[in-house]
């Protein structure tokens, strides 16, 4: 399984591995796992790179486990953060395990086989622990010096962290523990802020088993401003259609700054090399056309939403930069539209004329001012300038509805037609 951490190196994935992983992964197959806080009802774009690690682990041929936090989501994870986190009502952390679960089938393998991917919830070992068992068996394995010279308590400790936090590692290095028990489990893979936990877990395996076990983290990724990855203007972007639309998913990685497209691509697609190098290739004798953006957008909105969404947007999209006729669009590409864009209902019963659509449609303030910019030849219906004498009745309505209005070459707006 060597050819797992070549993978991964290329790729650009690894900040930091414990010793001895190399000579480990040469001997065969590993089981390795990932633990996700149910925090929220969905994952959002910055779990996606420990979701990566767990796909690059079982394409090199190991058993990928995937954690799903319901008893360490009582708690809270303090890494990377400042300050406190909310403690959550268990049925509602019940429920955000149940919709995560349903997420991680998009990136992993769970057919039966050898290395199957599994969930499991760690409330099925920690909901039933006894605290002074806990203690005797698992608190006194670590000292206070030794926790307090991990990264996630020292930052937190001008500021206050509470005893429930504080104890978060020792939770999270049982995980390793049990998992090393029930499945084999030797790896735990995570973000960078998590390496913190993860040595505090093969510190206790080794402690309680006697054997080495290992670790590997990859770095966190920041955008241009030195955020998070995974946020917009308008917040996080979630995998949950119902929290980000499928469109608003495919225009985040459309519009990523050109600076961050090579390594996004090494990191969320699953092209070889060459193919990325090609792609690359591809954007510098053509900057304007976005290759690699498009090919990484519909890639990533294909495995998350799938292959209908991922057409409906890509089409969308090109209608909006003009590379398409929006009478050519497929099935469902105005209702999406119509979601997305500022949409008004309208009555078409008669005809409407170039003004009235103007001002209906909200692209601008006045009758005067709507006469002057389609005298200017600056507004178009339908892709087509709309002349000052032009009239929009049934016959012009896309997939048997809708208007397209635009103001210029960034200023958008659907009319619907009512009851239709």
């Amino acid at each position: 399984m060597k050819n797992f951490l070549a993978e991964l190196t290329w790729r650009g994935l690894i900040e930091d591995r414990t010793p001895g992983l190399d000579e480990r992964l040469g001997r065969g197959s590993i089981t390795g796992y990932v633990g996700f806080d149910p925090t929220a009802a969905s994952l959002q774009l910055g779990n996606l790179v420990p979701v990566m690690l767990l796909t690059h682990l079982q394409r090199a041929g190991g058993k990928p486990l995937v954690v799903v936090g319901g008893g360490t989501g009582m708690i809270g994870d303090p890494s990377g953060r400042r300050t406190e986190r909310p403690l959550l009502d268990a049925a509602v952390l019940e429920e955000n395990v149940h919709r995560q679960t349903q997420q991680f089938a998009r990136f992993l393998d769970f057919t039966p086989g050898a290395h199957a991917a599994e969930v499991v919830n760690n409330a099925d070992w920690l909901s039933s622990l006894a605290l002074v068992s806990f203690l005797r068996d698992v608190g006194k394995h670590f000292t206070l010096s030794y926790m307090l010279q991990k990264e996630s308590v020292k930052s937190r400790l001008e500021d206050g962290i509470s005893y429930t936090e504080f104890s978060y590692m020792l939770l999270q290095a049982y995980d390793f523990l049990q998992l090393y028990r029930s499945h084999r489990c030797e790896l735990q893979l995570g973000g960078s802020d998590q390496w913190g936990n993860i040595t505090a877990g093969r510190e206790l395996v080794r402690r309680v088993e006697a054997v080495e076990v290992h670790g590997l983290c990859a770095p966190l990724l920041t955008n241009p401003s030195g955020a998070k990855f995974g946020k917009s203007e308008g917040g996080n972007v979630w995998l949950d259609p119902d929290l980000t639309s499928p469109y608003r998913f495919y225009q985040f990685w459309i519009n990523a700054d050109d600076a961050d497209v090579p390594s996004h691509l090494r990191v969320f697609s699953l092209r070889s090399g060459e193919e990325i190098a090609e792609l690359l290739a591809q954007q510098e004798a053509a900057p304007g056309a976005r290759i690699p953006h498009q090919a990484l957008a519909r890639e990533m909105t294909e495995r998350v939403h799938g292959t209908e969404h991922a057409d409906r947007v890509v089409s969308a999209s090109r209608i909006l930069f003009g590379e398409i006729d929006p009478r050519a669009a497929g099935p469902g590409t105005w209702p999406l539209l119509a979601a997305e864009l500022p949409c008004t209902a309208i009555d078409l019963t008669t005809p409407k004329s170039a003004v009235e659509l103007v001002t209906l449609a909200g692209l601008c303030k006045s009758k005067g001012e709507a006469r002057r910019l389609i005298a200017q030849r600056g507004i178009s219906l339908n892709g087509r300038p709309l002349g000052e004498e032009a009239t929009a009745g049934t016959e012009d309505l896309l997939e048997g509805r809708y208007l397209w209005l635009r103001r210029g070459k960034k200023h958008d707006a659907i009319l619907a037609v009512a009851g239709r």
